[in-house]
């Protein structure tokens, strides 16, 4: 069955220790934090908190994720410090997707309320310019009142999340974006109301109003992007809502929420309907469609013993399961954590851009302090100096460069989903973008990874039954086809206790007659050169081989073919037979192809192309699994191993190998837009700081150029969802 494995213990890449110590693991929604500063003051925070063992936040998705011990701390405690620190937080619950729309509909409102000020005040603005010499004092006062009583409210009601943010910060002695925003907004409308009692020809409301429009714009943006982001595992996550049938032990029914179900529960899953939560089916049998979670359209056979996952629909029989995982443990729940999880890490693109955002935040402040001293001290007066200030408080705000690379990320997150892969590490895109030599495992990666036992009637029922029994123990794709010949020949098979696995070799388990093998031709002692993939070691000695067919996966020729037209060094590494991988290698086009491999075998050669190439490994099984971790970035199907998946950076789903370029040219496009992102927000500064500060800007283009520039980094990080497939640059 070709899933993606729940991985409820993840450990953390950055935790060394604690292993013995109880941990629990939440995740807090944190609504003003809007900045790299914000965010550090966040895990600064956090980490304070006796009992807290790790904790992460992350910008985008405005969530923190902590690993506490819950003997000292609990999820009151966090939230208390963050409110001492000035943030406001609140659990999130299991299934919720938090307010993400509500917050999508709060800005576009203010984003709304914001143009409609800005249009009118921008008309009064213009007959106020266009009539400068003749229009009477009398007028121009009464334009400017209409100004201020269309401004003011607007202002009020578009900056509060600028001014909430601020105060907040400033609340806990720090600062962030948000606190030279609002004093620009808050200097910029108070001189123009002075400017206006005072009888003066220049107001600054229209300047103001329009830095909160296009300010609100970018947000909206930022919002969307994430809404989006996160909404596909949000719509699988609501697959396992619903009544779920319990089933007691006097055999009785009633319907209970899917959330009520707790590991050990027995539930009925009609015919038609989806299951709620990951179990092992008790009775009945048939078709099931778990396309949602494999990426698989052709329905797949469940048995009696079989694991089947939340999201999944039962197409025929009615099943009994016995629940393994429920609510937030389920597969489903796993799939969007993993999204979170690559969000939560910051890549080294990502640390630079919160270095520089947080540099900024103070720098913005000494730049408009600056300007308004010199220009005091060259005699322009209070009023020019305030408003050469104002612009250059306008236009320095970092907001540009803190969206930089983060809008990529989530961008390039949110497609991989969309094309069936799973981004579990927040560097891999780097590491992939950098990627020029490619080594692919043979079995579960170039095949589909379910072979068919070719010599089933030749083999004794007695010998069948037996090796089926050890290869039950293991998820290697010749072993479970084995145990599937010998349940359509024997009807059922049994299992046995106390197997070992040794990767890359076989099974073993001691009985009381002698010791059994099943595995390699090695590991079982077999000098002869018979063509076999699989052999059985009775306990007496007799050897038995087991002879299997693998498809292809149906584009693995044309993907190696794409890849090698690219540039890509390929290399096929496997520990099966060297003629089953020489025939893999010939019908994919691969030249360079070595066989019976054990994992320190893959381990040397990784390293010695490591020498001259950054490599993607591609591999399921248990034994790619230290190849996965050694190798510069790695990749593995959804059917491949738990282990396996853990090591990997990437997991691709479906039976196509089409999603190894895919993710190659999404990461070499989210790199390059996140170089395009800084050299926006770089250039902005570097041309536009210059010129405020000489008092060539004026309030109103410096709201313009600011809001433009972080409207810009994030339209370009939307290009990335329109990128065509197999595209590489």
């Amino acid at each position: 069955m070709s899933v993606l494995s729940v991985m409820p213990d993840m450990v953390d890449p950055e935790d060394t220790g604690h292993a013995s110590r109880k941990e629990e693991t939440t995740s807090l929604a944190i609504e003003n934090m809007h900045c790299g500063g914000c965010l550090r003051s966040v895990e600064k925070a956090l980490t304070a908190v006796p009992g807290v063992l790790h904790a992460r936040a992350n910008l985008s998705a405005k969530r923190a994720s902590i690993r506490f011990d819950p003997a000292l701390c609990t999820d009151d405690d966090l939230i208390t410090a963050l409110a001492h620190g000035g943030f406001r937080a609140a659990s999130i619950q299991t299934g919720q997707a938090g307010n993400s729309n509500a917050r999508d509909r709060d800005y576009l409102r203010r984003v709304g309320v914001a143009g409609f000020a800005a249009a009118n005040i921008m008309l009064l603005s213009v007959a106020v310019w266009s009539g400068a010499g003749e229009m009477d004092a009398v007028t121009r006062a009464f334009l400017h009142s209409l100004s201020a009583l269309i401004a003011l409210p607007a202002i009020v009601y578009a900056g509060l999340p600028f001014f909430t943010s601020a105060l907040s910060a400033l609340t806990a002695r720090r600062l962030n974006m948000d606190v030279p925003i609002s004093l620009a907004v808050i200097l910029s409308t108070a001189m123009s109301c002075f400017q206006m009692l005072k009888g003066s020809e220049q107001v600054y409301f229209d300047a103001a109003i329009t830095l909160m429009f296009f300010l609100l714009i970018g947000r909206w943006l930022d919002q969307r992007l994430r809404t989006r982001a996160q909404g596909e595992a949000q719509n699988l996550l609501s697959l396992q809502s619903g009544m779920a049938t319990l089933v007691d032990a006097g055999g009785d029914q009633r319907s209970v929420p899917a959330h009520a179900l707790a590991a050990g529960d027995t539930i009925l899953v009609p015919a038609g309907e989806r299951v709620l939560a990951d179990g092992i089916i008790l009775s009945g049998g048939g078709d099931i469609d778990q396309s949602l979670i494999s990426g698989e359209s052709d329905p797949t056979k469940a048995h009696k013993g079989d694991q089947i996952h939340a999201g999944t629909l039962n197409l025929t029989n009615a099943l009994t399961l016995r629940v393994s995982a429920a609510d937030d443990m389920t597969l489903l729940a796993e799939i969007g954590r993993l999204m979170a999880t690559a969000e939560q890490g910051r890549a080294s693109y990502r640390r630079l851009a919160d270095r520089a955002a947080a540099i900024y935040a103070p720098a913005v402040h000494i730049l408009g302090a600056a300007t308004f001293i010199v220009w005091m001290v060259l005699g322009a007066g209070w009023e020019i100096a305030l408003t050469n200030a104002i612009a250059v408080l306008i236009i320095t705000c970092p907001c540009a460069l803190a969206l930089a690379v983060p809008a990529v990320q989530i961008a390039a997150a949110s497609k991989l989903f969309r094309s069936g892969i799973i981004l579990k590490t927040a560097d891999a895109l780097e590491r992939m973008a950098e990627v020029d030599a490619i080594v692919f495992d043979k079995t579960g990666t170039l095949t589909l990874g379910r072979p068919t036992l070719l010599n089933a009637n030749d083999i004794p029922d007695e010998t069948l039954a037996a090796a089926a029994k050890l290869a039950v123990a293991s998820s290697h794709p010749y072993a479970k086809a084995l145990v599937e010949a010998a349940r359509v020949h024997l009807g059922s098979v049994e299992v046995a206790l106390g197997v070992e696995e040794t990767p890359g070799e076989g099974l073993k388990l001691l009985t009381p007659d002698g010791e059994e093998r099943l595995g390699s031709a090695l590991w079982c002692g077999v000098e002869t050169h018979e063509q076999a993939s699989l052999w059985y070691l009775a306990p007496g000695g007799e050897r038995t081989a087991f002879r299997f067919r693998d498809s292809l996966r149906p584009d693995a020729a044309e993907t190696v073919k794409t890849l090698q037209a690219k540039g890509f060094s390929l290399a096929l590494l496997s520990g099966d037979r060297s003629g089953a991988v020489k025939e893999i290698a010939n019908a994919t086009g691969i030249d360079d192809w070595r066989g019976q491999a054990n994992p320190a075998d893959k381990i040397a050669v990784l390293k010695e192309h490591a020498m001259d190439h950054k490599v993607l490994m591609v591999g399921d099984g248990l034994n790619d699994a230290p190849s996965l971790a050694q190798a510069h970035v790695s990749m593995s199907p959804a059917s491949a191993a738990d282990i396996t998946q853990r090591a990997a950076d990437f997991v691709f789903q479906g039976d196509r190998l089409a999603p190894v370029v895919e993710a190659i040219s999404i990461s070499v496009r989210a790199r390059t837009m996140a170089f395009q992102n800084f050299a926006i927000a770089l250039t902005y500064n570097a041309v536009c700081v210059p010129l405020a500060m000489a008092g060539y800007v004026t309030p109103l283009v410096a709201a313009i150029a600011m809001s433009t520039s972080s409207i810009l980094v994030t339209a370009n990080a939307l290009r990335l969802a329109a990128a065509t497939r197999g595209e590489t640059s």
